[in-house]
């Protein structure tokens, strides 16, 4: 028995068919098929009943399953372990920024890495829920995100890192820019610009402002890239909801203003770094977190 043989019965039990497996493996359904033989010539017993076109897994091949999927991901991480030792204090990172994080961390993250020696970092963009499975599959190392987005299980360990202000923001020619305060009913009178926002978010807006401020309703313009909004209410008359230190060199030049919404939005962003729980890291993710700690703030 060895790895090659679990890894091959997981692939199979995962599929439910030789062909798929075989196809998802990169080898042929014979090369399969001896594999799964040797396995069960291994354990004195069948792993699998053949019915038909169709494959059962046999009460010894659902025990061996259950066994090997803990083998094959301890086995991961000790060849994950050895590169890491291999490569000393540089080698690669890979991590995913959700639509916030990536407006604040995306250009000073890879001219940090730019400038660092033997430090390589690939940086993906893309829903929560997908980089979670890529996390899982350990396409990514971590990945920094609303927090609020994420739900706990215990192979995943979520650091919180930083609670940002949200807020109203529009280019400074807005109709709105000159009033000292605004009702929620008037910024309803313009497209709101937003990332997509949690249940806890949602259920906070209606708890404040009512049911109009609904974000099944109340946004027009959605989207999971925070920059693009921010230069979407640049041109237009849209009003931007979420992060406001992502519109921090528009304000900053002049080009935004914030809007003093009443009574005062209380929704904040909440950012959390997650990785495997258990996975050995790559000796440059303390930097990373360091790093994001000290860009990650209003």
């Amino acid at each position: 028995m060895n790895i090659k043989h679990l890894e091959h019965l997981l692939a199979l039990a995962d599929t439910g068919s030789f062909s798929r497996a075989a196809e998802k493996l990169f080898i042929t359904q014979s090369a399969l098929s001896r594999s799964i033989q040797s396995l069960e010539d291994d354990l004195g017993g069948p792993v699998l009943d053949r019915i038909g076109k169709r494959n059962e897994l046999t009460p010894l091949g659902l025990d061996v399953v259950a066994r090997a999927r803990h083998i094959v991901r301890d086995a991961a991480e000790l060849r994950h372990s050895a590169r890491l030792l291999k490569e000393g204090g540089h080698g690669a990172i890979s991590v995913g920024l959700g639509s916030g994080p990536a407006a604040l961390l995306m250009v000073p993250l890879m001219c940090a890495a730019a400038i660092q020696p033997g430090m390589r970092v690939s940086v993906t963009q893309g829903p929560v829920e997908m980089q979670i499975l890529q996390l899982r599959s350990r396409q990514l190392d971590a990945m920094v995100v609303d927090m609020r987005r994420v739900v706990p299980t215990t192979d995943l360990a979520i650091e919180s890192l930083a609670e940002l202000r949200a807020g109203l923001v529009v280019r400074a020619k807005h109709p709105l820019a000159g009033n000292k305060t605004v009702s929620l009913e008037q910024v309803l009178q313009y497209p709101v610009a937003c990332t997509p926002l949690s249940d806890e978010v949602a259920r906070l807006l209606v708890d404040q402002y009512g049911p109009a401020a609904n974000p099944a309703e109340m946004v027009a313009l959605r989207c999971d890239d925070v920059t693009s909004l921010v230069q979407t209410v640049e041109q237009t008359d849209a009003v931007y909801l979420g992060v406001l230190a992502a519109t921090r060199e528009g304000l900053k030049k002049g080009r935004l203003v914030e809007l003093n919404l009443k009574p005062k939005l209380l929704a904040t962003a909440r950012f959390a770094c997650v990785t495997l729980a258990g996975r050995t890291e790559a000796p440059a993710m303390a930097a990373f977190r360091t790093f994001v700690r000290e860009h990650l703030r209003d």
